[in-house]
């Protein structure tokens, strides 16, 4: 018998993922503890480098893509998740890796493209690029309308210019991942830890904005579940709006966000308010405790900034659910497949002697 995080009373069954153990006082294992599927959740999981952050953001991947109806998806920015796909064990993690990743420009509103490209929408050249991107579907349309207008060749060249950039990141494609390519029965790694921040932000933002409408539009079945290693990166780039959408409005229509990131004091206020599972490894930064701090609940009793309540030890979990109203002491179970988070060590690198005199 287990605990099912995020489960209310009133629902005693649906999918869920196991997690891992409750901790007792002493430090060993308790009773078995889950995380609830069944329903769409905003899920914030912090901690500092080294501690498990990203080992549990896989964990909770492997539970959901095993479970059915859902339609899973992590956006990678360290090229940590790949190894979802590797051979497991026990139960098969099904899981497809797309090294590549392009979303459709008409992804992007008018005023995220200006942000995006670093253009204010009251220049000449942020105008001309806001109404290129609403009359426009493809990059080619858009420069063809940029253009065609008679506005001053300096803007006109300023505004095709960027476009230009932007074409060159590779990442916007008018048949790029959407929806329905996303929504198969398997996680979908999404893999941009080949890109700088604007792209790696134009990619998750597509993908946001894609699973977010889906659903509102009736266009899926299944549940998308939006997970995002670094996610402080998300929050402050062209991002920010869908995601921040997902958390205030997504459960209407089945859209969860997990949201992991070693610098809570980054993420915006609504990024931890709106969450109602709240995963907290060991943190020490003053800034970091305090946003941990702002957050709590008025059920939980003394500060969850206490040094003798936060976790210590690697894997170690102090889980805040709001769905119960409740606080748990965990440890994290080991992953089914290959960790791809550890940090390369110096004493791991083998020396092959020189053959060059021989």
């Amino acid at each position: 018998m287990s605990f099912v995080l995020g489960r209310n009373a009133d629902r005693e069954d649906g999918p869920s993922c196991r997690l891992g153990v409750y901790r007792a006082l002493d430090g060993s294992d308790g009773a078995a503890l889950a995380l609830d599927l069944d329903s769409p959740h905003a899920i914030a999981l912090v901690g500092k480098r080294g501690y498990g952050k990203s080992h549990t953001m896989g964990v909770i991947a492997e539970g959901l893509a095993r479970a059915h109806g859902l339609a899973p998806v992590v956006v990678d920015p360290m090229g940590a998740f790949a190894t979802l796909a590797s051979s497991a064990d026990g139960e098969p993690v099904p899981a497809t890796v797309v090294a590549e990743p392009t979303v459709a420009p008409a992804s992007l509103d008018p005023r995220s493209w200006c942000t995006l490209l670093g253009l204010s929408p009251e220049s000449a050249a942020g105008s001309l690029l806001w109404r290129a991107a609403q009359a426009e579907s493809t990059i080619d349309g858009m420069r063809t309308h940029i253009e065609s207008t008679d506005a001053a060749r300096a803007a006109r060249r300023a505004a095709t210019n960027h476009l230009r950039l932007a074409d060159s990141w590779d990442v916007f494609d008018a048949d790029g991942l959407g929806a329905r390519a996303l929504a198969g029965p398997e996680i979908t790694v999404v893999d941009v830890s080949g890109l700088s921040a604007a792209p790696m932000n134009a990619v998750c933002r597509g993908i946001a904005e894609a699973l977010y409408r889906a659903r509102v539009d009736a266009a899926i079945d299944q549940l998308p579940w939006l997970l995002l290693d670094e996610a402080h990166t998300f929050f402050d780039g062209v991002a920010a709006p869908a995601l921040e959408t997902i958390l205030t409005r997504g459960r209407a229509p089945g859209v969860s966000l997990v949201a992991a990131t070693q610098r809570p004091s980054a993420l915006p206020d609504v990024g931890i308010s709106q969450s109602d599972i709240l995963v907290s490894h060991r943190l020490t930064a003053g800034d970091d405790l305090a946003a941990l701090e702002a957050a709590q609940p008025t059920y939980v009793g003394g500060s969850l900034a206490d040094a003798d309540r936060l976790p210590e030890a690697p894997g170690e979990v102090l889980v805040i659910d709001d769905a119960t109203e409740t606080v748990h002491a965990g440890r994290v179970r080991e992953r089914d497949t290959p960790h791809g988070g550890e940090s390369p060590a110096a004493s791991d690198v083998v020396v092959r002697p020189d053959c060059s005199s021989h």
